[in-house]
């Protein structure tokens, strides 16, 4: 028997790499015979771009970057010196997975820690960058990147708006571009499709995720419709709202303001990296997984595009996630308790570890 285990991250309890190896723990521990090729997988959100940099053999460059609230953490970027291509994930030092519940507050958290990583590879050498958009902590339309790579945000007064304190882009009245052009172009690695304005938009759609109150959606949805008519103004392109703004806080919005940007399907960029349809091929089981597998997961992640490609081969596949309804087209779903919030993280991989060991108990695969 030939197993793919290729899941996607947990979000909030545990990376994809974490769950590929309690999977394989789970599966080998009954059955040490099969044959199993782990290969999480990324679909532009969390970690898109770490797993890159490992399944492409990048150097990984460390450094010191700041976190949504401005603090100190180790950061890094995957760097292809070949194609002075460097590769850069949002979620490393501007995730919400960074924050504790009660820290997380879209009103104060910025990108300036990502603008960090690009400003160091750019320095490097890197003429474009691969961003993964996905696990962001904000609602900034990328000011913070775009501060950190020189642009100048202004209040009334002429005086520039401190990142990381309250409400700083709703004091934003003026844009200064860097007096030297950055030749530098994005290509943004997305897993949803949703424009940023709207009600299916950024602020009432992820908003919540990032510590967005009810109350307050109406207000951030004022402060960033007043801030995108600024980047119209001040952009030297046609700036139109378009499908996939809405990911990361709007930082394909604010970086195509300034920058050439392309926004690329996450997951079918990923595949094509890893040579995932081969191994689909090899496969005689492909068994993928998320932390809660949705109406967003059938919009185009990972878990939904690997079901696809299995479905093309024909080859059973199975989920693993929390919840209660099964995932539609697949051919097992194995359910998780919910899983613990961020800083339980043990305990979320101790239910995957038992809840696989008892399925392929009491259902080996054939």
């Amino acid at each position: 028997m030939k197993i793919l285990i290729a899941p996607n991250a947990f979000k909030g309890t545990m990376k994809a790499g974490e769950a590929a190896e309690i999977i394989r723990t789970a599966i080998l521990d009954k059955h040490p015979d099969y044959d199993i090729k782990a290969c999480p997988i990324a679909d532009g959100g969390d970690g898109t771009c770490l797993l890159l940099t490992q399944a492409m053999g990048l150097e990984k460059r460390e450094l010191l970057a700041l976190d949504p609230l401005g603090r100190p953490v180790k950061g890094f970027y995957g760097w292809d010196i070949g194609s002075e291509k460097a590769f850069v994930d949002v979620s490393t030092v501007s995730g919400v997975g960074l924050l504790k519940a009660e820290e997380r507050d879209p009103f104060i958290t910025c990108t300036y820690g990502t603008g960090e990583l690009i400003k160091a590879a750019y320095q490097e050498g890197a003429r474009e960058i691969e961003l993964g958009l996905g696990g962001s902590a904000t609602i900034d339309m990328g000011v913070g990147i775009l501060n950190a790579l020189g642009f100048k945000f202004l209040n009334q007064w002429g005086r520039e708006v401190a990142m990381f304190s309250p409400y700083f882009l709703d004091k934003i009245k003026f844009i200064q571009r860097p007096i030297e052009k950055l030749n530098l172009k994005f290509s943004l690695l997305c897993d949803v499709q949703n424009q940023f304005l709207g009600p299916a938009g950024a602020v009432p759609v992820f908003g919540p995720q990032k510590g967005l109150e009810a109350e307050r959606v109406e207000e951030m949805e004022g402060i960033t419709a007043r801030f995108f008519e600024m980047l119209q103004e001040k952009s030297p392109f046609e700036l139109e709202d378009r499908p996939g703004f809405g990911a990361a806080g709007g930082i394909a919005l604010g970086l195509s303001a300034f920058f050439p940007t392309n926004l690329i399907s996450g997951p079918e960029y990923f595949f094509a990296k890893v040579g995932m349809e081969e191994k689909v091929k090899w496969a005689d089981l492909v068994i993928t997984g998320e932390g809660r597998y949705d109406e967003q997961s059938a919009e185009g992640k990972g878990s939904f595009i690997l079901l696809q490609i299995a479905k093309k081969h024909a080859k059973p596949i199975h989920l693993i996630t929390s919840g209660e309804i099964p995932g539609p087209g697949f051919d097992e779903t194995i359910f998780l308790p919910p899983l613990p919030e961020k800083g339980d993280s043990e305990s979320a991989k101790k239910f995957l570890l038992q809840s696989v060991t008892d399925f392929f108990k009491e259902n080996p695969p054939e």
